[in-house]
């Protein structure tokens, strides 16, 4: 067993050296206006009165690490807010993927005890919708909303693959079995057309670069979330119409499939895929986290 070290990631990936200029880019279009990231920052322009800024705690999904949200947080924090992206166990440069849920859960918590975060709004994506349930259990007093992005919402004693259509499920553990670390690597066709599919071919390879074995025993352990269907704290969920990891209707899906068992909760949507828009389209991602945190 190797010792975790936790980490914050607070500056940009250097793959996001440019961010797009505008609030909205088509996800087709070719020569976005770029400005770089210093001016991104720097400029008051783009700064929020005091009174709108959130504190957001951004926690990624599986087969990617903390870098996944650099852009978004880069521009989260050039409009005034306070942006972290906790590393949980695993991941990141963490060399032990033998991990529980339990202990992923615990590198999200042990950072905002110590940093001693309070009315932040927490933002799960996919696999880290599980994530922010289980954090909401520990500290629901310290979280001023809860926003699930395209994630799993889990029923009490769930786990992620039971979520998974049948074949789905099947080609999960078909890859379980063949690996030596009990992780799962995603092959680049799957990957291309699910989790990137409004992607260039050249931007899905890019991103595919990127991608590691994700610890497979989190994505099977089932979740005992009684106590998180108690809590009173706010939801929201953002929605995006092609994200394509999970099979839309038929009792699968984000949206209303998990959606709706938040019980009352504000609904955003927009039109990207799981993964490209974080790399692509940054502005519209950040303003999707907004419109879910803000009051």
């Amino acid at each position: 067993m190797f010792p975790y070290l936790q980490e914050i990631h607070q500056f940009p990936y250097p793959d996001y050296r440019f961010m797009p200029g505008g609030y909205y880019s088509p996800p087709y279009s070719e020569g976005w206006w770029f400005r770089s990231n210093d001016a991104l920052e720097s400029d008051e322009r783009y700064r929020l009165p005091a009174e709108q800024r959130l504190t957001f705690v951004l926690v990624h999904g599986s087969w990617a690490d903390a870098h996944f949200m650099d852009g978004v947080a880069a521009v989260l924090r050039s409009q005034g807010h306070t942006v972290y992206t906790p590393e949980y166990a695993g991941h990141g440069k963490d060399p032990n993927k033998n991990v529980t849920h339990a202990m992923i859960t615990k590198s999200v918590v042990d950072l905002i005890t110590k940093l001693n975060l309070r009315n932040f709004v927490l933002v799960g994506h996919s696999f880290g919708g599980t994530v922010i349930q289980k954090v909401a259990e520990q500290v629901p007093d310290r979280i001023k909303r809860l926003v699930f992005w395209d994630a799993f919402v889990l029923k009490d004693g769930e786990s992620v693959v039971d979520e998974f259509p049948p074949q789905m499920r099947q080609g999960f553990e078909q890859l379980r079995a063949s690996s030596k670390d009990d992780t799962i690597m995603l092959p680049f066709p799957l990957f291309r057309d699910t989790f990137v599919n409004t992607a260039t071919l050249e931007e899905a390879k890019r991103m595919y670069a990127g991608v590691t074995p994700e610890p497979a025993r989190p994505l099977f352990e089932k979740l005992d979330l009684k106590a998180f269907y108690e809590l009173p704290t706010l939801k929201s969920y953002v929605y995006f119409f092609q994200d394509n990891v999970l099979p839309q209707g038929e009792g699968f899906g984000w949206n209303p499939h998990m959606s709706t068992r938040l019980g009352q909760f504000r609904l955003i949507v927009g039109d990207g895929d799981h993964f490209t828009d974080t790399r692509t389209r940054t502005d519209m991602v950040a303003q999707k986290f907004y419109e879910a945190g803000r009051d």
